[in-house]
């Protein structure tokens, strides 16, 4: 009850204040010998008498202890790629609180001052990335939306089925609470972006939300290609809505068909015990946590990467597998990732069947024709950079 009333409690809160509100310190500035001040990238900063100039940049995301998330690996891509633009950058974690939790987490993160730097110099910008980030306060706040919470959004069907009556009471007022939480802080005057159409669609179904699509760029990292060994790297979070199920079961029904799964998560243990039961242990192995290094030679040697999740957000392994030459099979109810991939071009957008996911791993067994569509698929991912990203999310320069 207690956790209900402080729901309802922020939701007023929330709604009476100024959602950008902020108090900046008088004597706050960067003091470098300058010549003046001039707008760059939409915001007023000191010029120094070298002409040098840049603007302090607070990348917010929210995080839970020990998952590494994609949020987690573009907010430290788009920092390195504002610090590449000339920009002081950092990435802030607010909290985001274990599940049922989450209306705490709004009000931390809404209480959190983020208008001065350590050492008393004014924040220019905010770019937050998901949910509660978004409730920080400041005037110059742009939201780039890599999601919210799914289980009170397009997840809902699915997690409330799985609850008695009293948890379907308990947790429809929450989400309801979240809904206008959401909203309010969504639509209070900050500019927002979606990291793909199928985040800009949820956002104009639940809430009316408009928004612009940005994808992310692949993170900054040295990609090549190795050749193509005949093998289907998967990179995702070991778990139901990432399908790697339906990729072993799609090896094992095709000849000479071989999968690479990396990374971690609840249900390594089950896919390993599938294998055992397909008798496809030979043909299939679990490569754990990668590190960085690892990473890129894998997605080096490979001939094609499988990113067919149900209902993805965006899918940032798509354009780290354009970026070393190698074609994506995804699937038709992918979400993000359907929106990269073109069917037979750069790689193969498939129903999420057995049948269809195999036909397209015998396709693509042919290194030839792996070659074929990782170029293509290398000229798309060329039409995603850092520098644009950085352009759009703070605006043009001009001076004043």
């Amino acid at each position: 009850m207690w956790g209900i009333c402080t729901s309802f409690a922020l939701c007023i809160v929330a709604f009476l204040q100024q959602s950008a509100w902020i108090v900046v310190h008088p004597r706050a500035g960067r003091r470098c010998g300058g010549v003046g001040r001039r707008i760059v990238a939409g915001f007023p900063v000191q010029v120094c008498r070298k002409g040098y100039s840049s603007v302090r940049v607070l990348v917010v995301t929210s995080d839970v202890p020990l998952v590494e998330g994609g949020h987690r690996v573009i907010a430290r891509a788009l920092v390195q790629a504002l610090r590449d633009q000339g920009h002081q950058a950092e990435v802030l974690t607010t909290p985001q609180n274990r599940f049922g939790r989450q209306v705490s987490a709004y009000l931390a993160t809404w209480l959190t001052d983020v208008g001065l730097t350590g050492d008393g110099h004014p924040v220019d910008a905010v770019i937050s990335l998901r949910y509660p980030a978004y409730a920080v306060r400041h005037p110059r706040h742009v939201v780039w939306l890599n999601h919210r919470l799914r289980e009170y959004y397009d997840l809902w069907p699915a997690y409330s089925a799985t609850l008695g009556l009293r948890g379907r009471i308990v947790q429809g007022i929450r989400r309801g609470v979240l809904h206008a939480l959401d909203r309010h802080f969504l639509r209070s005057g900050r500019t927002v972006f979606a990291q793909s159409g199928t985040i800009r669609a949820r956002l104009e179904r639940w809430g009316g939300v408009s928004a612009r699509v940005l994808h992310p760029p692949a993170p900054q990292r040295p990609y090549r290609c190795d050749g193509y060994d005949g093998t289907v790297l998967s990179v995702a979070r070991l778990q139901p809505l990432k399908r790697n199920e339906l990729l072993i079961e799609a090896v094992a029904a095709t000849p000479g068909a071989r999968a690479r799964i990396a990374g971690e998560g609840p249900e390594l243990e089950r896919l390993q015990v599938l294998v055992e039961s397909l008798r496809v242990a030979d043909r299939v192995e679990f490569l754990g946590r990668l590190s960085e290094e690892r990473l890129v030679a894998e997605y080096a040697r490979c001939s094609a990467v499988w990113y067919g999740a149900r209902a993805e957000d965006y899918g940032l392994v798509t354009l780290e597998a354009f970026n070393s030459s190698k074609p994506v099979i995804t699937c038709t109810d992918s979400g993000g990732p359907a929106e990269l991939v073109e069917d037979d071009a750069t790689g193969f957008v498939v129903d999420p069947t057995i049948e269809q996911v195999g036909t397209a791993l015998a396709r693509l067994q042919d290194p030839e024709r792996a070659a074929e569509l990782g170029a293509r698929a290398r000229e798309v991912a060329r039409a995603h950079s850092w520098a644009h990203a950085v352009e759009t999310l703070l605006g043009h320069s001009k001076a004043q």
